[in-house]
């Protein structure tokens, strides 16, 4: 009585693996710094938990409807109106449980078994284990540490092939931070011009956490926008990653069909945490300010403190929470316990049972010469943690 085949060629997320296992040595009473998770430190904002406390007293206990509350829907595309210049309609709208559910969603509702999905690398651990999931075949697109891991127009049109259905772009991007300028954005949108049937998954989670203005997004040209789908949610830039509340934003025809699959599927996300959502899109940005000011400020820092040491080379990140550096001067080196260091994520598992950091590395994004801090803590955590990581490495031979 064995695991489906599906289920057997998926494989873990690298990200919560490695936060489960920090987890684990904290509970053996090991002090563990977690740089490891992609998640705000910051408490959710007090007008938005009233909100949701108001719902419960109100009695929002009942099945909504699959793609949300109207009065959702009405302030996301009231979002999208003022902060993107984006016109939507609320049928255009589905709500989903966190904005993982929403990609993974469209991905089966788009591809059939074998057609492609290109997706840049960097990438987010859980593209290609999404578009195993709806039986596709990822086509992944190495982007340099030159272009600040951004992949150039040149590169995507090359990697099309007869089978290319979707791409797929995060920018704001996890796991690097880079950011595609509106130039570059218009550069690969001229080589989908040549291609109508690609349809893009454009993935916006971290739009609010922008170090150089708002973020340009590829739906922004007219020409694309009857086949593109932003993803997009509340966890990362109103510190709300409990409350599991995601959404898309997508032609009627596309949004009905996620409507459909959700239906048979999970249903609506949580009454409550709809009521939530609502006011954080309706109760203005303040407090997204105050959060992407500190976000800013750590990066400073982490980027000081990751250039004091030797054999790290860390590109600027434009937005997000994470730096990304290269740690390729590391591999081959021995740990005191003789074993050799071949990759990031042996990097990162040296960190962890040495300096008890928490990392991620770089395989898990598609780029074994690097490794992923998160820097969504504490200045003096952060403080710490570098200092203990300087250490370690100094001990490597």
């Amino acid at each position: 009585m064995g695991l489906s085949k599906r289920i057997q060629n998926l494989a873990e997320s690298e990200t919560l693996a490695m936060s489960q296992r920090s987890a684990e040595l904290k509970n053996a009473g090991i002090d563990v710094i977690n740089l490891s998770v992609g998640e705000p430190d910051f408490f959710t904002p007090d007008h938005i938990k009233q909100a949701a406390n108001e719902a419960i007293s109100n009695n929002f206990s009942f099945y909504t409807p699959v793609g949300g509350y109207l009065s959702l829907r009405k302030a996301i595309c009231q979002k999208l109106k003022n902060w993107n210049s984006l016109n939507y309609s609320p049928e255009q709208i589905v709500c989903t449980n966190g904005a993982k559910q929403a990609i993974c969603e469209v991905l089966m509702c788009l591809l059939n078994d074998g057609e492609e999905v290109i997706i840049p690398a960097p990438y987010w651990v859980s593209y290609i284990e999404m578009v195993k999931i709806a039986g596709g075949q990822s086509v992944v697109i190495q982007a340099d540490r030159e272009n600040n891991f951004k992949i150039t127009a040149e590169q995507f049109r090359a990697a099309v092939t007869p089978k290319t259905k979707i791409f797929m772009l995060c920018s704001p991007s996890n796991p690097t931070g880079s950011i595609y300028s509106k130039e570059e954005l218009r550069e690969i949108a001229e080589v989908l011009k040549d291609y109508p049937e690609i349809f893009i998954i454009s993935d916006e989670i971290y739009e609010y956490i922008s170090y150089t203005g708002k973020v340009s997004s590829l739906a922004e040209l007219d020409f694309l926008k009857d086949r593109i789908v932003i993803i997009n949610g509340v966890s990362k830039g109103y510190a709300m990653t409990g409350w599991r509340i995601g959404w898309l934003a997508a032609p009627l025809w596309l949004a009905k069909g996620v409507a459909k699959l959700q239906g048979q599927f999970t249903s609506a996300p949580s009454s409550i945490a709809q009521k939530a959502a609502e006011a954080a899109y309706l109760g203005g940005d303040a407090c997204v300010e105050k959060m992407r000011s500190a976000f800013e400020k750590r990066r400073d820092l982490v980027l000081s403190l990751a250039k004091k040491i030797s054999g790290f080379d860390t590109a600027i990140p434009d937005g997000a929470f994470y730096i990304f550096p290269v740690c390729k001067s590391y591999f081959g080196k021995k740990t005191p316990e003789g074993k050799v260091i071949l990759n990031g994520s042996d990097l990162a598992m040296y960190l962890l049972d040495n300096a008890h950091v928490a990392s991620v590395g770089g395989d898990a994004f598609g780029e074994k010469n690097c490794i992923r801090f998160s820097y969504a803590t504490s200045e003096n955590l952060l403080i710490e943690a570098f200092e203990r990581i300087e250490k370690a490495l100094s001990i490597l031979n």
